[in-house]
């Protein structure tokens, strides 16, 4: 059984970071934690989210559905990042995988800091928006193999459609080539290295004052604007 994964310091050092960064749809800082599914980007999340002090956390599991595994953009776009742009808190339809149907709706406010954790977190249509995208380090087969380990084999079926799926979506839609951080979980906690992306945006990296420190040749990324509510 694989146990729960120590904070450390590479998390103190990432919720830093965040706090420091230029928000990106309205007030907000938007951070994606993407990765292959049962990478472990779920418990990340939630220590990083700690290490924020309470910071949101929206599951695309919540967008997604039996139907379209990965047909949320729009939905996320309506119902959290136009009220994001507004300043507005987000009110969205999480999905229940048991029942097969859309819940009550659940708030999310527009704090500094909001994390958007799942597979496809750094997609195309949301990559824009963020101002964070943090890449969690397992490949596809080891991922996937703890993701059915942990479910069990009554999902067994399940996970022969969300991995054809996840394959067609990160081969016309990846993620990692675009991340700022790469997150690895080692023996105790998480390391985490720039991204190949993190010369293009604000400087990643940390001295051991913890403050930023631009690597040579580094051009801070300008803010993007969100999506318009039209």
């Amino acid at each position: 059984m694989t146990s729960t994964p120590d904070a450390g310091p590479a998390v103190a050092e990432l919720a830093a970071l965040a706090r420091k960064l230029t928000p990106s749809c309205g007030p907000v800082r938007l951070v994606g934690v993407d990765g292959h599914a049962g990478s472990g980007k779920s418990t990340f999340a939630g220590r990083l989210a700690e290490a924020l002090g309470g910071a949101p956390v929206l599951h695309l599991d919540d967008l997604a559905t039996h139907d379209e595994f990965f047909g949320w953009p729009d939905w996320l776009r309506r119902q959290v990042l136009d009220p994001f742009a507004r300043g507005e808190a987000a009110r969205y339809d999480p999905y229940d995988w048991e029942l097969r149907r859309f819940g009550a709706p659940r708030l999310l406010e527009p704090a500094p800091v909001v994390l958007v954790e799942g597979v496809g977190a750094g997609r195309r249509a949301l990559r824009p928006h963020l101002a964070l995208l943090v890449w969690m380090e397992l490949d596809a087969p080891a991922s996937w193999a703890r993701g059915r380990h942990r479910d069990g084999i009554g999902l067994s079926a399940f996970w022969d459609d969300w991995t054809e799926a996840e394959m067609r979506h990160f081969a016309e839609d990846p993620s990692r080539p675009f991340a700022d951080a790469v997150v690895r979980q080692v023996q105790k906690g998480y390391e985490w290295l720039p991204g190949p992306d993190s010369a293009a945006r604000t400087t990643r990296s940390l001295t051991e004052r913890d403050e930023l420190t631009p690597p040579h040749g580094t051009v801070p990324k300008q803010p993007p604007e969100c999506f318009n509510s039209a």
